[in-house]
């Protein structure tokens, strides 16, 4: 935290550096003053004060050159020195400043080589020039110790200014990894939306045209069955519609009332899954292998996205009047299998029935079952038809991803 007068340096560095140049200035000719005796005190006044100016001037340009201003105070203190004056810290007071700007903009081996030179012509100066009365450690000891004052201090506030930029390089760093963080939560999010339209739109949309194909096929010779596929249809559009208000409600507030709170769907609708498809002329067959046991809600959900689509599947884009789903449960796992007997006779089907793992629906029941750490196989039966087979771990790992109940 800066305090006043060091904010109004750094907001106005002329007026302080200039400030600083009157007042060191100032100090070099009080400094030249003092002698051990008034018969020792030199005669050279005008040569001093040039010295003076020189060395005090150079000080306003120490921020944008550093390494010059440090040598020229030097030589300048260095001549009042050889010409008798004490090198006492008022006289070292120019020299002292360049020295601390020198180790605040740099590192500390260029400081340090550029205090011994400066102490060196100093000290060499006042042993050399100066006057012989004057105790040897005034010229050796005591500019070594005010010299060595601001070398520390510099290097003191650098150290202070890198650890500041430092911890702030690593919150500006924590923030972006929290933003990126957050966009790839994001984008997770819309794919899984994306996926939940996809199996809801496909899946209603490929009934209610497969049930109208058959009312149309109907109307003419067997009118009295129409009605009551039509009324199916009607069931299922309202379902589709009723499962998007609920996967579109995941991009609310989850604070709005009228955000959609019915349980995700899973294996316990199988059976009004396989009465919508009965509906469109497919009639499927569901057996059970072994004990149901519980799991929870992202392989249940799973479960019944995979069924779901595969039964889709086989209604577009096979040529089959029975599907076969089989459940096989064993303590840790369950195995899905949907087969049909048909074969793919609609144009789009070659996408998705004709090579094995390709297509998009294939792609997202693949996904769907290694999102929960399961496995996934799609291909042709060695008899005929298409088979899709799903191994899903009852108890997926902490690590995996599952949807939220709010899912449909």
């Amino acid at each position: 935290m800066s305090t006043p007068w060091q904010r109004y340096a750094e907001e106005h560095a002329r007026t302080a550096d200039t400030m600083a140049s009157v007042l060191l200035f100032a100090s070099f000719l009080f400094g030249s003053e003092i002698t051990m005796s008034s018969d020792e005190r030199p005669h050279e006044v005008g040569i001093t004060i040039a010295l003076a100016a020189v060395g005090c001037g150079a000080l306003l340009w120490q921020r944008s050159r550093p390494r010059t201003v440090v040598a020229v105070s030097a030589v300048c203190t260095a001549a009042a020195s050889g010409l008798g004056h004490l090198p006492t810290p008022l006289l070292l007071g120019g020299l002292m400043l360049a020295l601390y700007r020198l180790a605040v903009d740099t590192d500390r081996p260029t400081a340090r080589r550029y205090y011994f030179a400066g102490l060196a012509l100093v000290v060499g100066a006042a042993t050399v020039f100066g006057p012989g009365a004057v105790p040897w450690p005034l010229k050796t000891i005591s500019p070594a110790a005010w010299l060595l004052l601001p070398i520390v201090a510099g290097n003191a506030v650098r150290l202070q200014g890198a650890y500041l930029e430092a911890v702030q390089a690593r919150a500006e760093y924590a923030e972006r990894s929290r933003e990126e963080e957050a966009r790839h939560r994001v984008g997770e999010e819309r794919i899984r939306i994306a996926r939940e339209l996809h199996d809801v739109v496909a899946h209603h949309l490929a009934l209610a045209n497969a049930q109208a194909g058959t009312a149309a096929h109907l109307s003419r010779t067997h009118p009295d069955q129409v009605h009551r596929i039509l009324g199916d249809l009607a069931g299922t559009t309202a379902s589709a519609l009723r499962e998007l208000k609920a996967t579109v409600g995941l991009l609310r507030q989850t604070d709005d009332p009228d955000l959609p709170l019915a349980p995700s769907p899973g294996l316990a609708q199988l059976p009004e899954l396989t009465e919508a498809c009965e509906t469109a002329g497919l009639t499927v067959h569901v057996s059970v292998e072994g004990t149901p046991r519980p799991m929870t809600a992202g392989v249940d959900l799973t479960a019944y996205r995979i069924v779901q689509e595969a039964l889709t599947n086989v209604t577009k884009h096979a040529a089959a009047e029975a599907a076969y789903v089989r459940l096989g449960w064993s303590p840790d796992r369950l195995t899905l299998t949907v087969t049909d007997d048909g074969t793919a006779t609609a144009p789009a089907a070659t996408a998705t029935a004709t090579a094995p793992g390709s297509g998009f629906g294939l792609i997202g029941m693949r996904e769907r079952a290694q999102s929960v750490g399961g496995a996934f196989a799609a291909g042709h039966r060695d008899g005929g038809g298409f088979e899709v087979t799903t191994r899903l771990p009852l108890y997926p790992s902490a690590t995996e991803t599952e949807p939220e109940e709010r899912t449909p």
